[in-house]
């Protein structure tokens, strides 16, 4: 069973049935931990979305904790077993090329780097070792040094987690798959802040890229790399 599971009309589980879609893309021996964007400007405050929506606009509220807490137990694994571990950062250094300025309606300064929500979450704050990505659009690849990080850890298998489901989230699975990384996400550990657009964005990732798997599923995978 997957969250998207009720949004399915019959309609759609046949065309999903005689499509052949969702075949397990499989893990690969050498997997890279990734924790995408878990910053305060996103996650947001532990509260209801609505609740706290005044004071972290682009946040998803108390969801994205939920996911954290799950987040911290894959980390924990990825960490005792030498796994390498990303996180990126979503950080503007120039508000005239901001392209997600140009869709919302809200102060653009807490985007800038400094600004308090730019910070990553002390709940999963970086350790000596882990490497830190920043980067301006939705991807992690687009203009940043993640490839060349994978192709000197000889990395075969993203494991990925953090927010937004239907933004970074979607956008980073979709590059590293056309790259011919194996990808799995991690379904309880990422977050939106619309629940159709998490949902959709994670059916379509599982009919077409990825391998969608719960943090259970994840942890044991790690715990079994050697």
């Amino acid at each position: 069973m997957h969250i998207f599971d009720d949004i399915l009309t019959t309609v759609d589980r046949e065309v999903i049935r005689r499509g052949g879609y969702g075949k397990s893309r499989g893990l690969g021996e050498h997997p890279v931990l990734m924790i995408i964007d878990p910053q305060y400007n996103y996650a947001g405050a532990d509260r209801p979305i609505l609740d706290q929506i005044n004071e972290w606009p682009s946040g998803v509220g108390e969801s994205s904790w939920r996911a954290i807490e799950r987040i911290r137990g894959v980390l924990t694994v990825s960490r005792r077993k030498n796994i390498p571990i990303v996180y990126t950062r979503q950080i503007q250094t120039n508000i005239e090329f901001n392209g997600f300025a140009a869709k919302t309606d809200r102060e653009q300064s807490r985007y800038l780097e400094g600004a308090r929500g730019t910070k990553i979450v002390d709940e999963l704050a970086p350790e000596k070792g882990d490497q830190v990505i920043s980067k301006c659009y939705s991807s992690a690849f687009y203009g940043t040094p993640l490839l060349s990080f994978l192709i000197k850890w000889r990395a075969d298998t993203l494991i990925v987690t953090g927010g937004t489901s239907s933004g970074c989230i979607r956008a980073t699975c979709v590059d590293a798959v056309t790259r011919n990384f194996n990808v799995a996400v991690v379904e309880d550990c990422v977050y939106d802040r619309i629940s159709v657009s998490h949902k959709a964005a994670l059916l379509d990732l599982w009919m077409k890229y990825c391998d969608v798997v719960t943090s259970e599923e994840a942890i044991r995978y790690l715990e079994s790399i050697p």
